[in-house]
């Protein structure tokens, strides 16, 4: 069997981060572990990474549209912090959002990783941008290059 997966290698090209300044406590921190760990694996975030900040969550998927359909990055990455509160805008929002990253991957071609964070709980979302559970926003950035990898592996 031929096996082709990605790698976290640093496959080249720009990559774009599109950031919901709402919960902007919790958004920094996934932003400065999704920098870090791109620069960890070799992509210096001063050259050749672009933050973009949106107001929310529900702004990010157009601007990653902008972003992939520039043709100028190998992944996006979203990054943001939607918080389940007493209504039921939690469910739209968290909806809306996946659907419109996952369709902009798919229509564009160019890996949108989907960072937001979805949590019942401020707390859960704290624990989830650096503290007991890690930091999503780095774990986001290392499913960009997995994806960038294996998208040139495949073109190839």
């Amino acid at each position: 069997m031929n096996v082709i997966e990605g790698r976290y290698l640093d496959p080249g090209g720009r990559f774009g981060v599109v950031a919901g300044r709402f919960n902007e406590l919790i958004v920094e921190p996934l932003v400065a572990g999704c920098a870090d760990s791109l620069r960890r694996h070799g992509v210096d975030p001063g050259e050749r990474l672009d933050l973009v900040w949106v107001p929310g969550a529900m702004e990010i998927p157009l601007a990653a549209q902008r972003l992939a359909a520039s043709g100028r990055y190998a992944a996006i990455i979203t990054l943001g912090a939607v918080i389940r509160g007493s209504t039921p805008h939690f469910d739209l929002v968290a909806s809306s959002v996946a659907g419109g990253c996952s369709r902009v991957s798919l229509e564009t071609g160019v890996p949108v990783i989907f960072g937001v964070l979805t949590t019942d709980t401020i707390e859960q979302a704290l624990e989830r941008a650096g503290t007991k559970a890690g930091n999503n926003g780095s774990k986001a950035a290392l499913a960009a290059l997995e994806m960038a990898s294996l998208l040139a592996t495949l073109e190839h």
